[in-house]
């Protein structure tokens, strides 16, 4: 007969695998959540087996460091991708100027097929972002690339950015795209709640120090972790990208990181960047 004893045992041990599963669970949870923008870009990571994207900036939370003696500019610190090994997916036209205004702002503006989509930037709060940008949009990065994945359960996101997702139907390469450098992240929404509210365009990443090329449109609020750059706020067009995330996904992401292809294609055919104003 099993004694007194044992059967506490056998009851402490159910109780600590029961909290041990529970804390599991949470955690998976929240791995998913904070994975959902920047798996995409995780991807490059698993194609071409390098780290490339993850380059430390040195831990430095503020990467807004002012240039010294230079009033109005930052020092921007753009880290160049090793040459050696760097996958076809990479479109490399150089590095941005690594001093960049500060102060005003831009109008970025998306042609699309589906019409104009355009988002207001403050260079006060992404400097380094809006720079980079800027030197992209001058070299023709964007020109005639898709929109290649649509998030439509638990967020609401359109996500763009890939200089390799063109041409007709779509490729398992498709979202692994980026320049040749990466960035820490700026105009992080630790403050705000929820951090990414509808008609909020923000930076994917693949991790801290990795932003690149890809972006996404906020279309519904996102209970997103403050991760990503918050680059700026759609202006005009948020009808283009509701009617894209009416239209649903095609689930190719589902097993992944959520989501899939856009059913309803958004190709940008041309993305410029105004001077900066005021």
């Amino acid at each position: 007969m099993t004694s007194t004893r044992e059967r506490q045992r056998a009851a402490a041990r159910a109780r600590l695998e029961r909290e041990m599963a529970e804390r599991s669970a949470k955690a998976r949870k929240r791995r998913q959540t904070q994975a959902i923008v920047g798996a995409a870009a995780i991807l490059v990571l698993v194609v071409t087996g390098t780290v490339w994207l993850a380059t430390s900036l040195g831990g430095d939370d503020d990467p807004k460091q002012e240039a010294a003696g230079t009033e109005g500019f930052s020092q921007c610190a753009y880290t160049e991708s090793p040459k050696e090994g760097r996958p076809a997916q990479i479109k490399d036209v150089g590095l941005p100027p690594s001093q960049q205004a500060n102060k005003g702002t831009q109008t970025m503006t998306l042609e699309t097929n589906l019409g104009p989509i355009v988002a207001k930037l403050d260079r006060t709060k992404v400097p380094c972002t809006a720079g980079s940008f800027t030197h992209l949009a001058s070299k023709g990065f964007f020109d005639n690339s898709k929109c290649h994945r649509l998030v439509t359960e638990g967020i609401k996101v359109l996500q763009c950015g890939d200089p390799s997702a063109t041409g007709k139907g779509w490729r398992q390469t498709d979202g692994t795209g980026g320049p040749s450098y990466s960035m820490a992240e700026e105009n992080l929404p630790t403050d705000k709640r929820p951090p990414y509210p509808e008609g909020v365009i923000a930076m994917a990443n693949a991790g801290a120090g990795s932003t690149g090329s890809q972006f996404f449109i906020v279309y519904g609020d996102s209970q997103l972790d403050p991760n990503y750059t918050v680059l700026g706020t759609i202006t005009s067009g948020m009808d283009l990208v509701k009617q894209v995330g009416a239209a649903g996904d095609d689930k190719a992401y589902a097993q992944q990181a959520g989501g899939g292809h856009p059913k309803k294609e958004v190709t940008i055919t041309k993305l410029t960047m105004s001077d900066i104003e005021g």
